[in-house]
């Protein structure tokens, strides 16, 4: 699955791409990266800051032992996003987490091949 480039895709570190631009294994990281060029677009956050945030998470996970095969990209995508919506005060980092375990226990709760649904979480 590909996505036609929005901001400058140069500027991002180690971005898996192929001639049509960036390239997603699994559906959760193409809707990853629609959500950050979406709150980029709405001025959330200018895609330099959105690069720098990027670069760090990607640090900081190389400094931990991530061997940097290409696989965790975008695990590194989703955690620099939520730094970026918790420094910018969008959300918290408690309300992340909540939202995360929902997520988990929904889908541990769904037969296979049905979708996964969220109940309310107020």
């Amino acid at each position: 699955m590909t996505a036609s480039p929005g901001p400058d895709l140069a500027a991002l570190p180690h971005i898996p791409c192929d001639a049509g631009g960036p390239v997603f294994r699994e559906p959760w990281e193409a809707h990853a990266f629609a959500l950050a060029v979406t709150l980029h677009g709405k001025g959330l956050f200018i895609w330099p800051e959105w690069a720098e945030t990027l670069s760090a998470e990607i640090r900081s996970a190389q400094a931990a032992g991530d061997p940097d095969a290409g696989d965790t990209y975008y695990q590194h995508w989703l955690k620099a996003l939520e730094r970026l919506v918790v420094a910018k005060g969008v959300t918290d980092a408690a309300a992340i987490e909540a939202a995360t375990a929902a997520w988990h226990a929904a889908a541990e709760a769904t037969p296979h091949g049905e979708p996964i649904v969220l109940g309310r979480m107020d």
